[in-house]
């Protein structure tokens, strides 16, 4: 049994049984309730039981729903991706305000992944990266960096899901194939609808007040200092600093009411 652990050494289950490391063997579940009922077992406080299978029913247990849908999301390449996703829902509700689903499915999809990854042990150094790369990606949409950043972003990111889970065990690690599937894609979303959101702030204002300022009309009467102009398409009440002559052109610097 010493050398099972410490030489990884293994052993057919006739070796077992010979050795003694076992103290049966059988074929199937019917075989081992036969050969186990009557069979004599001491319990850990030193008394004999003599084990009574014959009659006894089997009732099979399977997992509840619930267990099921817990066990899935533990799974911390699943946490990751419902992690990435709730991010995506989240901005893609900042950015475009009032579409309300995005919002609500990006709330509930990170809570669950939360939920998941505090069950893990989790490296805050994979976790820093993960936020790191978020920044960059930012950072990428709004800095002419030639991709730079978001490259770095890239790397940061898989980086910090490839390290994310402090574990040896490979089956709680996030896999590279998971990291960089989600990472690449998430990438490029972000920094396309992060560069529509910064261009359309940059856009001048068309509508309203705040969309005349600028525009070149017609004096109609002469302004000395008040007369009317066309602009935009409609007759205005305008105040000029000089005297403008009707018919000369006009640039729109300021409006208030209907002046």
């Amino acid at each position: 049994a010493e050398k099972g652990v410490t030489e990884s050494k293994s052993f057919t289950e006739t070796e077992a049984l010979k050795d003694r490391l076992i103290d049966l063997v059988a074929a199937d579940r019917g075989e081992l309730l036969k050969k186990l009922d009557g069979y004599e077992v001491t319990r850990f406080d030193g008394k004999k039981q003599v084990l009574q299978l014959k009659e006894l029913q089997i009732e099979i247990y399977s997992p509840s729903f619930r267990q099921t849908f817990l066990s899935k999301i533990l799974d911390p390449n699943i946490a990751f991706v419902l992690l990435i996703l709730g991010i995506l829902g989240l901005y893609v509700e900042f950015t475009h305000p009032g579409l309300i689903l995005p919002g609500v499915a990006g709330g509930i999809l990170i809570l669950l992944a939360l939920m998941a990854l505090t069950l893990l042990p989790i490296r805050w150094a994979g976790a820093a990266l993960l936020l790191l790369g978020l920044v960059l990606f930012v950072l990428e949409a709004k800095i002419a960096s030639h991709g730079i950043l978001g490259i770095g972003g890239s790397v940061a990111m898989v980086l910090g899901a490839l390290i994310l889970v402090d574990t040896s065990v490979p089956e709680l690690k996030i896999r590279l194939s998971t990291a960089v599937a989600v990472t690449l894609p998430f990438a490029l979303i972000t920094i396309f609808l992060l560069q529509l959101v910064i261009r359309a702030r940059s856009l001048k204002v068309v509508t309203g007040a705040a969309g005349m300022v600028d525009e070149i009309g017609v004096a109609k009467t002469e302004l000395n200092p008040e007369g009317t102009v066309f602009v935009h398409g409609e007759w205005w009440n305008a105040v000029a600093p000089e005297r403008v002559e009707p018919g000369a052109k006009v640039k729109v610097v300021r409006v208030e009411g209907l002046k």
